[in-house]
């Protein structure tokens, strides 16, 4: 439980300006997980979160540590250089990749955590299945990763 609102919350604060944590509770609760602010507070303590100046010019929650920045490169760098194409069937995401690049990309999926809707994901050789959870979060999905390999 504790992991899953974690994610949650860092998926909220990457896709949302959210400045105090009052916000962060309440987005936490239309979430459906049932925290106060002394579980909150703990939460951002954990996570190592900082405020920092967002595009708008307000102060919002992000990640301090670089470990995310990582990810995120080295997602992007992977998909711009391995990616040959990706596809959905069904509620899977399927990422076909120079040989030999699969199972590094899929790793730089899984540690940038993305997407957000990712419920698993396997890697062969030059194969990644992601497996999400509806159809339309795979359509999103591929939509979203084709994007980062331009």
């Amino acid at each position: 439980m504790k992991r899953g609102r974690q994610e949650k919350l860092v998926k909220l604060i990457q896709t949302k300006e959210i400045s105090t944590q009052d916000e962060l509770i309440e987005e936490l609760r239309a979430c459906g997980y049932n925290v106060t602010q002394a579980t909150v507070s703990r939460d951002i303590r954990e996570l190592q979160l900082v405020k920092v100046m967002s595009r708008s010019g307000k102060y919002c929650y992000a990640l301090s540590g670089s470990k995310e920045n990582d990810a995120s490169k080295r997602l992007r760098s992977l998909l711009s250089t391995a990616v040959i194409d990706i596809d959905i069937a069904g509620n899977l995401v399927i990422i076909k990749t120079e040989a030999g690049m699969a199972q590094a990309l899929c790793a730089a999926i899984d540690s940038a955590n993305y997407p957000e809707e990712t419920v698993g994901s396997i890697a062969g050789d030059d194969t990644i299945f992601l497996a999400v959870r509806t159809t339309e979060a795979a359509a999103t999905a591929a939509a979203s990763l084709k994007r980062m390999t331009s």
